[in-house]
């Protein structure tokens, strides 16, 4: 069980109803065309929400992965991190662009979470499903160690299954603008990530 976090508080009773719900339908798949990565970053509203302001990115959705236990909830998903699944369109989105406009998105030297969100669920990570995509995340984590002077945290993890959230998950930030941005203020995420990346 997931030890209470920001996040949990701004859902309040909207999570009180709804916590007990099953998962999702599974995760949306690809058009010809168009590709998939899964990546955990934290708070997954967040990473979520920063993504899908990618060019080239074309659906974000929300869930879990890198655990044993299937079918995890929001209320039980020991062993799994909150993950994403991206679709992107390799024709305007390389991988490496991708993997790289993540980890801009992250602190990737916390070992321990993001920013407010600490715990093993919220440890962050890259999820390869060949060895291509294996050889550009490590080259990607190479780079970032170099610009940032700092070891990386963030692990490079074979492709799991990806788990889709509950339905209030999805898009939180969309629907529910005024909690996400509480939520957001609240962590300090942004500010936290600007120190991280400050100049760089």
């Amino acid at each position: 069980m997931k030890t209470k976090t920001l996040a949990a508080m701004v859902l309040g009773p909207l999570a009180l109803l709804t916590a007990a719900a099953a998962p999702a339908q599974a995760p949306p798949v690809p058009k010809a065309g168009h590709s998939t990565a899964i990546f955990a970053g934290g708070c997954f509203w967040s990473v979520e929400h920063e993504l899908e302001q990618i060019p080239g990115v074309v659906d974000v959705v929300v869930g879990y992965a890198g655990g044993a236990k299937a079918n995890p909830t929001y209320r039980d998903h020991q062993g799994h991190l909150e993950a994403v699944q991206v679709t992107y369109d390799p024709a305007r989105l390389s991988y490496e662009q991708l993997t790289m406009g993540f980890f801009r998105r992250i602190d990737p030297t916390d070992p321990n979470g993001q920013i407010c969100d600490q715990g093993p669920s919220y440890r962050t990570a890259v999820f390869y499903s060949t060895g291509v995509e294996r050889d550009a995340a490590l080259r990607v984590k190479g780079e970032v160690a170099r610009t940032l002077g700092k070891p990386v945290a963030t692990e490079i993890r074979p492709a799991a299954r990806f788990w889709m959230g509950e339905a209030y998950h999805q898009d939180f930030a969309e629907k529910n603008p005024g909690r996400y941005q509480a939520y957001k203020t609240g962590c300090g995420r942004e500010r936290a990530l600007k120190a991280v990346w400050a100049g760089r």
